[in-house]
């Protein structure tokens, strides 16, 4: 078959411009690939608040106004002791029978919070559960400040509290020693050793965070702030022998606070136990007294973990199920002392009829609202923290935790002055009331212990940053 000229031409033509483009452009390579692209830059890791915030200038006009209302409340002490100092316990409501009234009521009560508080923490220590990275520190913090408000009261108690040294075995040159069957010389040694191992467990847990804070202050060129943390912390340096000896003295206080929480409780239920006031004269009454103070320092710890949560940022630090596991334990503590006021009740119908009668009256009585108004608070009211849904409400878990310490105030009181009503001789004089004075001096005591918790927030980590990394890092050791 014979072509065209024309399609010969063409054919040739393609062929040798094929040809030519191989020849100049030889084989053909693949492409390489695109240069990859460079990493976005890394942020910088987001600073632990808890060691931002101490470090920080300023503090807003919420802090100061904070600190100015409890200044307030360390003033009104000054007034009331400065009264007490001049006029002397007349200024009181007690009377005969009624001889201990607010001092000891009080001083009861700030004990409570603070034994369970530090019971609370010491437990979450040496269980090593993680609990305790959220609401150790200031857990420890709150019962040191509830031993430094319960400290006062025995003091005042005396009436003339510039003699309180009478109360020291010191060596007299005069031979004039302690009364040791008094139970003023069993306050001081209870409060002695209470300020001791408290304030020793908080401090031995605060040294490497001292050190942090050290450092941190020191990088943004704040050397005096810088020095104090430094002589605070002890030099540590963070060496494998400083830890192996922190973490044994921490654990070791930590043993040491079960043991001195159960004696000093107990010696204050002791005063009540030794007199032969039927209401008073019980062997369940150091139990009664140990337990139904649980509400009362869980309570003040739930509601310090809701306001330093939202205040300062510390959701990291405190997640919701630490609260919700603090709530859940509030409630529990609650149903030990539906269990304990039970048990008095069923423990007076085998009783005397003078100790019957006498419970009868704490219950029936003109002290009545007050028991009553006791197991509503401390009883009722924390159960409603088994709804899943109210323990997600801030407002409500702060309400709740202030409520069952307020709930336990009543339980002392009624204990105190409604113990009293119905004794072996028959009451002369009207029924103890509270005076001025003596509320004025309470709410002296509250304003001095949120006053040492502000300083506390404002200057220190309120949350354990070493413990922090060692639940972030799943380390044990740091």
């Amino acid at each position: 078959m014979r072509l065209p000229p024309l399609r010969i031409a063409a054919a040739a033509a393609a062929g040798f411009a094929l040809a030519f483009a191989a020849a100049k452009l030889g084989p053909r390579v693949p492409e390489a690939p695109p240069a990859p692209r460079d990493p976005p830059p890394q942020q910088a890791p987001e600073p632990n608040p808890a060691v931002a915030v101490p470090l920080q200038r300023e503090f807003g006009w919420g802090f100061a106004f904070a600190l100015a209302g409890a200044g307030l409340g360390v003033a009104m002490l000054g007034q009331a002791v400065a009264a007490l100092l001049l006029a002397g316990t007349g200024l009181w409501g007690t009377n005969i029978p009624f001889v201990w009234g607010f001092d000891l009521i009080n001083y009861v009560w700030w004990i409570g919070i603070a034994n369970a508080a530090s019971l609370f923490a010491a437990i979450l220590v040496l269980r090593r559960h993680g609990l305790r990275t959220a609401v150790n520190r200031f857990a420890e913090a709150a019962a040191l400040a509830a031993v430094v408000a319960a400290g006062l009261y025995p003091i005042l108690h005396l009436g003339r509290p510039w003699l309180f040294h009478w109360v020291l075995p010191y060596p007299a040159t005069h031979e004039v020693w302690p009364q040791f069957r008094s139970t003023l010389v069993w306050d001081f040694w209870g409060i002695m050793s209470h300020v001791v191992v408290t304030g020793l467990f908080w401090y031995t847990g605060l040294i490497p965070d001292l050190a942090t804070m050290r450092d941190r202050a020191a990088a943004r060129g704040r050397m005096l702030a810088a020095r104090i943390y430094g002589v605070l912390a002890l030099g540590w340096r963070g060496s494998v022998a400083h830890w192996a000896r922190h973490q044994a003295a921490y654990r070791l206080v930590a043993a040491l606070v079960l043991p001195m929480l159960v004696s000093a409780q107990t010696i204050v239920a002791l005063e009540f136990a030794t007199t032969l006031v039927p209401g008073w004269h019980q062997g369940r009454t150091p139990l009664h007294v140990v337990l139904t103070g649980l509400p009362a320092g869980l309570g003040v710890v739930l509601a310090l973990a809701v306001v330093l949560r939202r205040t300062l940022g510390l959701g990291r630090m405190i997640d919701d199920g630490d609260v919700d596991l603090l709530a859940r334990l509030m409630a529990a503590s609650a149903l030990a002392c539906l269990w304990l006021h039970g048990d008095m009740l069923a423990a007076a119908l085998l009783e005397e009829d003078a100790t019957r009668q006498a419970v009868a009256a704490r219950i029936l009585g003109p002290y009545g609202a007050l028991w009553w108004g006791a197991v509503a608070l401390t009883v009722l009211l924390p159960q409603l923290l088994w709804i899943a849904r109210l323990r997600r409400l801030a407002p409500v878990l702060v309400g709740i935790g202030l409520g069952a310490a307020a709930g336990v105030w009543l339980d002392r009181f009624s204990l105190v002055a409604g113990g009293l009503l119905h004794d072996h001789l028959p009451r002369i004089g009207p029924a103890y009331a509270p005076s001025g004075p003596e509320w004025t001096l309470l709410l002296g005591t509250a304003g001095l212990f949120a006053f040492l918790l502000l300083l506390f927030a404002r200057f220190l980590p309120v949350v354990s940053v070493f413990e922090t990394r060692h639940e972030e890092s799943g380390a044990e050791v740091p």
